[in-house]
């Protein structure tokens, strides 16, 4: 009597090397409606495991098109059989085969958090040390206490919480990835500082710049919420964003504690320069040493991952990166080393 033929090893969307077909559960992040310049509708679908992201179109006269329109739900998980190709516009997606998981591949060992994208650090690892480092660099004991007292109060979203919902530190636990990251660079940006400007009047606060730098994204907490597809704005992100939400957030921890008047004024304007520019959502420019650094700090931070992606996106024989980047220009790796 003939067998059944065995199934299909599962292996992960982002093992798969160019040309090469296989079956991989993914999540389907993104699917938007579309239109080319000469009029021919598309659909426009990301699918996602924790290591890859391939965007891709679905043409309205493609197979598979009634099925994208009218069945794939964004934030559900798939199981497809595809094969994987490198294009000049892009990673591509062929898809022999689709279908929502089941319960039977949870049984068999699927589990959602192999496709949802998330810090290669531990989280829980990370806050342990953004409190520790709060903890020995801040030494107004009051404003210790405001800061570690906010850090602890939202401890449950933040190992979780993304940074953005896309361009740099965009998965899970990458806000703490990204703040601890900034609040270490303002500890040498305070010291290095501090020493090399001694005769500043008033002088520079160190302890301005590490809790500004441990805070200053702090109302990305009530501007983004998580989901299996990534972060997305809230309401109150999408209308207020989180600069005035940070300074909100800031000034009612104040009210818990005795915070000096104008250590309090200059920290609120620490989070609401942090960002500098206008069009980046900063009512103010860094108008005090202490919100230039942190600024700085913020900002070589967030531009470092953004070079990050475009390298890892990059085809590895390519020494030169397109111009569609988050960063908006070429940007040059060189030969690799040959590392076999």
């Amino acid at each position: 009597m003939p067998q059944p033929a065995p199934a299909a090893a599962v292996t992960a969307l982002a093992a798969l090397q160019p040309g090469e077909e296989g079956d991989f559960y993914a999540l389907l992040a993104a699917r938007e409606p579309l239109v080319t310049r000469e009029g021919k509708p598309y659909f426009r679908v990301t699918f996602r495991d924790a290591g890859r992201d391939v965007s891709f179109p679905i043409w309205n006269d493609a197979p598979l098109a009634d099925d994208c329109r009218d069945r794939w739900v964004v934030g559900e998980f798939y199981k497809l059989r595809a094969l994987y190709r490198e294009t000049n516009y892009g990673p591509q997606l062929d898809i022999r085969k689709i279908r929502a998981v089941t319960d039977e591949d949870c049984r068999s060992g699927f589990d959602p958090r192999i496709c949802i994208a998330h810090s290669r650090f531990d989280a829980g690892a990370m806050f342990a040390e953004l409190c520790q480092l709060a903890n020995a660099e801040i030494s107004d004991p009051a404003l210790r206490a405001l800061v570690v007292g906010v850090l602890e109060e939202h401890r449950g979203a933040l190992l979780t919480l993304p940074a953005a919902t896309h361009n740099h530190h965009a998965y899970a636990a990458g806000f703490l990835e990204h703040v601890l990251s900034v609040a270490q660079t303002c500890v040498y940006f305070a010291r290095k500082y501090a020493a090399l400007y001694p005769d500043l009047d008033p002088p520079l606060d160190p302890d301005l710049v590490v809790a500004g730098g441990v805070l200053h994204d702090i109302g990305k907490l009530r501007e983004l919420e998580s989901g299996p597809a990534g972060a997305s704005y809230t309401v109150a992100g999408t209308l207020i964003g989180h600069v005035l939400q940070g300074r909100d957030m800031l000034r009612e921890a104040a009210a818990r504690w005795t915070i000096d008047e104008e250590k309090l004024l200059r920290l609120e304007h620490v989070i609401v320069a942090h960002q500098r520019l206008p069009e980046w959502g900063s009512p103010k420019p860094p108008m005090t040493f202490e919100a230039l650094l942190v600024h700085f700090a913020d900002d070589v931070d967030a531009k470092m991952q953004m070079m990050h992606n475009v390298f890892e996106a990059t085809p590895p024989q390519e020494t030169l990166t397109t111009s569609r980047n988050a960063l908006g220009h070429r940007l040059y790796r060189g030969p690799r080393r040959d590392v076999s």
